[in-house]
């Protein structure tokens, strides 16, 4: 009944006109930008970060919220139409959703994604509910060894995952800690890295090096590789589906929709791991497991709810623990942080207008998007023919007037160059983005709880082992690093 009371609590936020109309404004936005090849929630939500300034902290996540489960939510179309998937959280759609355009069934696609979606993301709501506020009392025990070993874990979880090569997202990690380190000491007044500028004694901006990391990279790597000529979308066909597909894809959608908001509870799951594991498990259990890869309904059904669950439970470690589980969260969290929340275990006791909003707003941004991805679908499509040069301008004018408004210092657009190269350079060489930003975010956190730590312990490094809960964290935490280490050396040795 408690949680009932609280989330109408959370209407009684989310329902307010101004509100309602961010997360309209949000899901529609994160719909547009989902659809756009190479343009990802995180891009989409450091674009947004100029915007919430101004609002109020539960409007704002309102709003970035919308954009980031809107993003994934829309991402599935491009994914579906083109082979071309808008986020890498709809890749595993494009395997079965492309081959069923291809038969002329794109809008039975686009229909299954649709439903799915707004599913998957009904059942994280449901279980971010009444899941986040019992983790939160849990953590409310966690001292500063805790926080510092929590955060390890979620650094080195990013980290593992990483696309390629685990020493390049090692490196990228580090490079992000370093960057957060940059200005003056609060608690010695020493000036760490600075240069001798005097620009650079308050640190780096966050806003900065997401929008270069992100946005501005991307405009490079666009401008870089050329114009391509976009194949041609295929007719949309109905979007009808039978009692028969309804049934059909009805217990995948459900054990998808668990599965993947488990999997966005963890650190550094998300998304893109939730989909892909929802798509493996229904193909393994199905009787038509060998028809997957040539359009089968399920195969798009399960990851559309997978990804979607995993995005509502990718805020159980972001609200209650305050440690962003993927670099869009990593994003989430430094947005709050400008906004002058702190999330973690105290603040559905402090904020809970923003916890509680937040959360009744998913209820009403998926109905929204129910209602804007079945009608219009088919003409929102239509923005993938938007000129190249177009959508490259505005990116940049939407970047640069972002970050010079922060200080309204041009030394603040030479970052912004700088660190778009920076990012350009990542993106050619294959370096993962997502730890650099957790690096950044997490940096200044891991050293004050590793700072408070050692006071207490009166510089005995031996407390983070000494406490249960960290050494547990920080044991999983090096798990997760050694394991895939271990894991290619035994494909080796077998090769």
């Amino acid at each position: 009944m408690e949680a009932l009371s609280n989330l109408m609590y959370g209407f009684s936020i989310a329902l307010d006109p101004i509100n309602l109309m961010y997360v309209f404004i949000g899901v529609f936005a994160g719909t547009i930008i989902g659809m756009l090849p190479g343009l990802g929630p995180m891009s989409a939500l450091a674009l947004m970060i100029p915007i919430t300034f101004n609002l109020n902290p539960a409007t704002g996540l309102i709003l970035m919220a919308g954009v980031y489960y809107g993003a994934i939510f829309g991402g599935s179309t491009s994914s579906i139409l083109l082979n071309a998937p808008g986020v890498a959280g709809t890749v595993a759609t494009s395997f079965d959703g492309y081959p069923m355009a291809q038969k002329g069934m794109a809008g039975k696609a686009l229909a299954i994604a649709a439903y799915a979606s707004f599913v998957g993301g009904t059942i994280s709501i449901i279980g971010l509910m009444f899941i986040a506020p019992l983790l939160s009392k849990v953590a409310v025990s966690f001292g500063p060894p805790e926080y510092f070993a929590l955060m390890v874990l979620g650094l080195t979880a990013v980290v593992s995952l990483s696309d390629k090569s685990l020493v390049k997202g090692l490196i990228a990690a580090v490079v992000g800690m370093m960057i957060s380190i940059v200005g003056m000491d609060l608690q010695t007044g020493t000036e760490r890295y600075t240069f001798g500028s005097i620009e650079m004694l308050d640190g780096i901006n966050f806003l900065v090096v997401a929008l270069g990391i992100f946005a501005l990279a991307e405009v490079f790597y666009m401008l870089l590789r050329g114009s391509k000529k976009v194949q041609k979308r295929n007719e949309i066909g109905s979007l009808k589906l039978s009692m028969g597909e309804v049934k059909e894809m009805a217990a995948p959608v459900a054990r998808s929709s668990v599965l993947g908001f488990f999997t966005g509870v963890l650190p550094g799951a998300g998304a893109t791991i939730g989909s892909f594991l929802g798509y493996s498990m229904e193909k393994r259990l199905a009787k038509d497991g060998d028809t997957f890869g040539k359009g089968n309904i399920k195969g798009v059904a399960a990851p559309e709810s997978a990804n979607n669950a995993a995005c509502g439970g990718s805020f159980v470690p972001l609200l209650t623990l305050g440690v962003p589980g993927s670099g869009t969260t990593a994003v989430l969290l430094g947005a709050l942080l400008v906004m002058g929340v702190t999330p973690g275990p105290m603040m559905i006791e402090q904020r809970p207008d923003v916890f509680w909003g937040v959360i009744a707003s998913m209820y009403v941004g998926n109905i929204f998007l129910l209602i804007l991805n079945l009608p219009l679908i088919p003409y929102i499509a239509r923005i993938l023919d938007a000129p190249r040069a177009l959508l490259l301008s505005l990116i940049l004018i939407f970047c640069m007037v972002g970050v010079y408004g922060l200080n309204f210092s041009s030394f603040d657009l030479v970052l912004l160059l700088v660190f778009g190269l920076i990012g350009l350079v990542m993106k050619l060489y294959g370096f993962p983005a997502a730890p650099m930003i957790l690096g950044l975010i997490l940096g200044a956190l891991m050293e004050e709880s590793m700072r408070r730590a050692l006071q207490i312990s009166g510089g005995d490094w031996s407390i983070f082992i000494d406490k249960p809960i960290s050494l547990v964290l920080l044991i999983i935490a090096a798990l997760s690093l050694g394991l895939p280490v271990v894991k290619k050396m035994i494909q080796k040795a077998r090769t």
